[in-house]
């Protein structure tokens, strides 16, 4: 592979501001939108959906304009290794040093030119360059064009790390994720599943929508999605949960306005199912926001019991009484409090407990988090978990149960918090998942769901029953 020279004003991070106020139309483009995003995220520590999030909120882009920020902002992070170890190869120079905005402009492009084929390269690479050039001039404009261009006269001839010589950088490089996680894929699973596991976490997520039961049917629906010609199928793993493939904006789908649909990954749903929940009981979701679980709870006791929704952070309750009320659910109570600390005068019939975890179950919607988490961030999580176990253990009466469940696929936020929690409260036992769920979601008593196995969220819940 060839290189083309970079200045070297072009590899200092001081040379110059992201944004010239000049530059103010450029960033009101999708690409520019995106540059500008991708640029921000790297330079914080803020989660990529929740500036994207932010930056739609504020602008007045078309619906299709919108998709492609969410595209390219969303593919690029995801494949961000990959993208990286292309264009190193190309740009003569510390790529990791050059200016965010150059760095981004060259990824975006290169995002689409290897990955969205229904966009011509050729105006990938000139709307990135028009994008450096109206703000850093044509000198870096320059460098920008021959490096994409470069890379498109020798697209068949990049080279990736040889597997056969280092299984696992090929692998970090090939289906972009941290060498520590492939490491530890591989170890765990094997070479072949762990690749299989991996390939899952990029494919584009699909939105998956929960039937109100309370509401609507599932054949009412899916007869609605097919009238309004929406893409959707029947989750293969929850028979009231349906997959989306063609929405872009749920907020103009008139189901979810009317509350006959709620979002939430069919492996959440089933751990709500392990809890059993039944007209009358007390519940409580020590860990509640948005609400999702608390709600169907809700939904599955007919509309009859109590349940308390807890919050540690005030601001959030009112996402969750905003979702009961479109979703016709009247037994929801949030409260704000410390899951770890928080008592009531009541035992509860139920206690769920959805961990803070790492999140690694759900990395085709979140693709930044394999980016963001480190090793030591698995373990960092294991005393808060085991903290509002040990305390959800006093607020559920004899006969009850804990459901602690996670959307993490690592055994030290798993299995292992369970048994160590079964140790210290000889008075739970492990009630086995496959006595309320299929088989096919579980494994050795408890529900453990893969991107690869059921296309849904990685995911793990022990059902806990206290005896005495």
């Amino acid at each position: 592979m060839s290189n083309v020279q970079a200045p070297n004003d072009l590899r200092d991070e001081q040379a110059a501001p992201l944004i010239e106020n000049s530059a103010t139309v450029v960033f009101q483009t999708a690409r520019g939108i995106a540059v500008k995003l991708l640029s921000r995220y790297e330079n914080s520590d803020a989660y990529i959906d929740k500036l994207l999030d932010g930056e739609l909120r504020r602008t007045e882009l078309e619906a299709a304009d919108r998709a492609l920020v969410t595209e390219l902002v969303n593919g690029t992070v995801r494949w961000q290794s990959r993208i990286d170890w292309i264009l190193m190869g190309f740009y003569h120079g510390e790529f990791a040093k050059c200016l965010p905005l150059v760095k981004n402009a060259l990824r975006i492009a290169l995002y689409q030119m290897m990955f969205l084929s229904k966009i011509p390269a050729p105006a990938a690479i000139n709307e990135s360059v028009e994008i450096v050039k109206r703000i850093k001039g044509d000198r870096h404009a320059g460098i920008v064009n021959g490096v994409l261009r470069n890379i498109l006269r020798n697209v068949q001839s990049i080279r990736y790390p040889d597997r056969k010589e280092n299984e696992v950088l090929y692998l970090s490089i090939h289906t972009a994720h941290p060498a520590w996680m492939v490491r530890r894929y591989v170890d765990r699973f094997g070479s072949e599943e762990a690749e299989a596991l991996l390939s899952a976490n990029n494919h584009r997520p699909m939105l998956t929508l929960r039937v109100n039961g309370l509401r609507t049917s599932i054949e009412a629906v899916t007869e609605q999605l097919t009238t309004s010609e929406i893409k959707f199928e029947v989750s293969p793993v929850h028979s009231n949960s349906i997959q989306i493939t063609s929405l872009r904006d749920i907020r103009s789908l008139s189901l979810f306005a009317e509350g006959l649909v709620s979002v939430q990954d069919a492996s959440a749903s089933l751990a709500v199912h392990l809890a059993n929940p039944k007209p009358g009981m007390k519940v409580i979701d020590l860990c509640a926001a948005p609400g999702g679980k608390a709600i169907m709870a809700a939904e599955l006791m007919q509309n009859k019991g109590s349940v308390v929704a807890l919050e540690k952070y005030e601001s959030k309750l009112p996402f969750i009484s905003d979702n009961a009320k479109r979703l016709g659910t009247s037994i929801v109570s949030p409260e704000q409090g410390d899951a770890r600390e928080y008592r009531s005068r009541e035992l509860a019939d139920i206690v769920l407990v959805d961990a803070p975890c790492s999140g690694l179950g759900t990395l085709s919607k979140k693709p930044d988090i394999k980016w963001r988490r480190q090793i030591d961030d698995i373990r960092k999580m294991v005393a808060t978990q085991r903290a509002i176990l040990s305390n959800a253990a006093t607020l559920v009466k004899v006969g009850g149960c804990i459901v602690y469940s996670t959307c993490t696929i690592e055994p030290e936020e798993n299995v292992d918090a369970v048994q160590w929690f079964l140790e210290a409260n000889s008075n739970f036992v492990l009630e086995p998942a496959e006595t309320l769920l299929s088989a096919d979601v579980c494994k050795d008593g408890y529900l453990q769901t893969f991107p690869h196995k059921h296309h849904c969220d990685g995911a793990f819940a022990a059902r806990l029953v206290r005896k005495s």
